[in-house]
């Protein structure tokens, strides 16, 4: 497929141009990401101490219990319309 369009073909450009400058940006930052993850779990091998998660294991059955009982009440009215029009 040939264009001879001028204008298309800059729009081509302009696309491929963009589609590269993104992707060298995103490989950037990619890079920097694992880069500091690598730095940060060198220095706690360094420290060589284990630390305890943010939220442990009480917290989120206990979140998981809390967000199940709010989606109960946030749809109770609408399953109990959806059950009524099916009798």
């Amino acid at each position: 497929m040939v264009c001879s369009d001028p204008a298309m073909k800059e729009r081509l450009l302009g696309t491929a141009l963009g589609i590269a400058f993104v992707g060298f940006v995103v490989f950037e930052q990619r890079k920097r990401i694992y880069e500091s993850i690598s730095a940060d779990r060198n220095q706690l091998d360094a420290q060589s101490q284990l630390r305890e998660p943010i939220f442990g294991k009480q917290f989120r059955s206990q979140f998981e219990l809390m967000w199940n009982k709010a989606v109960d009440e946030t749809f109770r009215p609408v399953v109990a319309s959806l059950n009524s029009r099916r009798q």
